[in-house]
């Protein structure tokens, strides 16, 4: 009587301590199963073992898990949470998904009763560390983000404060303007000359012509010396007339 009472009084701490607690039917797994079992579960925390029905239907009676009473038929056993209260669906859930045996019969989790459906879709929650990792990385990611933007920020900035001493773009700007201006005052310089060069050389070339073309006509010459040819033949004629006439 007094070993029932204390195994019943045990149950009851168990239950009043865990925030979760997951029940099943344990038939089919073999004593190497069972042990492999409870390796994984104490592994993550989770506190296994087998009672009686009817004990344990003492032990929660009139409390806040009494509503578990209502599954306790045929072999039970129990998996404790005390840190996280979804650890032992999920970890019962891998073993049953391994081994092909064993299945939910009710749970509660942070106090609320759950059947075999809702153990099972309550197992597929990641533990807390995965949550806890998965949330940190969602700040982090903002925070990654607005970092990188304040650096690019104060580098624009850097940038902003170094771009007047270098200045290239204004000293290439002045270079080129320099450039083209001597490029645009040669155009002229070069067009001037062309223009004057065949005015200063036609000025020569009609004075020729007139010299060429006076030049005939004060040669006179030819039309003078005419003359004293016709008085030669004259005089010719003259002198071989004389004789006849003696």
């Amino acid at each position: 009587m007094k070993l029932k009472q204390a195994i019943i009084d045990e149950i009851g701490q168990k239950m009043e301590k865990a925030n979760g607690v997951v029940v099943i039917d344990y038939i089919g797994i073999s004593v190497d199963q069972a042990n492999a079992m409870r390796v994984k579960l104490r592994d993550a925390g989770v506190d296994y073992k087998v009672y009686k029905n009817t004990l344990v239907k003492r032990a929660i009676d009139g409390t806040e898990s009494a509503g578990l009473a209502d599954v306790l038929e045929g072999p039970s056993a129990f998996a404790f949470g005390y840190d996280d209260a979804i650890a032992p669906a999920r970890v019962l859930d891998g073993v049953i998904k391994e081994y092909k045996k064993m299945e939910f019969k009710a749970g509660l989790i942070e106090g609320v009763l759950y059947d075999a459906e809702g153990i099972k879709k309550i197992a597929s929650i990641p533990s807390r560390e995965v949550l806890i990792s998965k949330f940190l990385g969602s700040i982090q990611s903002p925070i990654g983000k607005l970092v990188r933007t304040f650096a690019a920020i104060a580098e624009d900035k850097g940038g902003g404060e170094a771009a007047p001493v270098e200045e290239p773009a204004p000293v290439e700007e002045a270079a080129s303007v320099e450039e083209a201006a001597p490029v645009e005052e040669a155009a002229p310089a070069a067009e001037e000359p062309v223009e004057e060069a065949p005015a200063e050389e036609a000025a020569p070339v009609e004075e020729a012509a007139t010299v060429e073309e006076a030049a005939p006509v004060e040669e006179a010459a030819p039309a003078e010396e005419a003359a004293p040819a016709e008085e030669a033949v004259e005089e010719e004629k003259a002198a071989e007339e004389a004789p006849a006439e003696e």
